[in-house]
């Protein structure tokens, strides 16, 4: 029995289509969906006049996050307090399904930053450097003109290259900042917190309005400690093992779980040995696609 060319192509392309929608909507769930959609458009196309499936599909898979922006900005309007991308939640070992996870980048820095720009901007900027759309096929996807196109591309490119996006860190020192910050955390340490905290450090909490969380993203080393000893003063944190080390996006990070559920992924930026940005997604339907993940198992 012969291999199904339509699936053989949209399988060989699936990572970077991944990784492009998510990088578009910050969502799992949508990312699923519109690859789903692109499968079935894709189905139904004869790939043997088609000169180059991958950027057909990219094309595909862009006009289709292009739509979902459209609502969910207008969405975002209301949104609740700070917004996060959805976590995504790595394991030891990745599987193929997953593969994108470490091969695009996915950071929640990027994906910050990235949300900042305009839909066009944004489209533009990642068919330009992750599939190597020309300008003429750019314009044919956002409906700019070519010279547009590469307005956009450039003023995205000097945003990102702006952006504080953190590298990566030792797995040894990033569980002992990760055990260390715990255990402050936990007792409201404030001379430990402060110790670990850098000078411009950022908290992020995305309760979504559908638990507690912080409404506005909080600023400052002496802002942030006052904060998490706070919470241990009131008893909304109590002391308990460290949970093991994770990878979120790709960053370090811990998933907090209670009678098995996960209630709260917290991921962290780590530069020059100080904790540079907190990432804590605690809005349930964020979290609903970690459910029965096998870094959990």
């Amino acid at each position: 029995m012969g291999t199904d060319p339509h699936l053989a192509i949209f399988q060989g392309e699936r990572r970077r289509l991944a990784g492009l929608a998510y990088r578009m909507t910050g969502s799992v769930a949508e990312s699923e969906d519109i690859l789903q959609q692109a499968w079935i458009i894709w189905s139904r196309q004869d790939p043997d006049i088609i000169d180059s499936p991958g950027k057909w599909l990219g094309t595909m898979v862009t006009r289709l996050c292009l739509d979902f922006l459209k609502s969910a900005y207008r969405h975002r309007e209301t949104y609740i307090g700070a917004w996060l991308p959805e976590p995504l939640l790595q394991g030891e070992v990745t599987d193929a399904e997953q593969d994108w996870i470490v091969t695009e980048d996915v950071s929640i820095a990027l994906i910050l930053t990235l949300d900042k720009l305009t839909p066009e901007m944004r489209a533009a900027f990642i068919l330009r450097d992750a599939f190597d759309f020309s300008f003429d096929e750019i314009a044919s996807v956002v409906g700019r003109s070519p010279e547009n196109c590469r307005q956009l591309v450039s003023r995205a490119r000097r945003r990102i290259a702006g952006a504080d996006i953190p590298a990566q860190v030792p797995t040894q020192e990033a569980r002992q900042m990760t055990q260390a910050f715990w255990q402050a955390s936990r007792h409201g340490d404030m001379q430990a917190l402060l110790d670990l905290f850098a000078g411009e450090i950022e908290i992020h909490t995305d309760g979504g309005g559908k638990v507690p969380a912080a409404m506005n993203v909080l600023k400052g080393r002496e802002r942030a400690a006052r904060f998490f000893a706070g919470l241990a003063r009131k008893g909304l944190i109590i002391p308990q093992p460290c949970p093991p080390l994770r990878r979120i996006n790709g960053a370090p990070g811990i998933v907090s779980t209670e009678a098995g559920n996960i209630v709260q992924t917290t991921a962290f930026a780590i530069r020059n040995g100080r904790i540079a940005a907190i990432w804590i997604t605690r809005n349930p339907d964020k979290l609903r696609h970690l459910r029965g993940h096998p870094a959990m198992s």
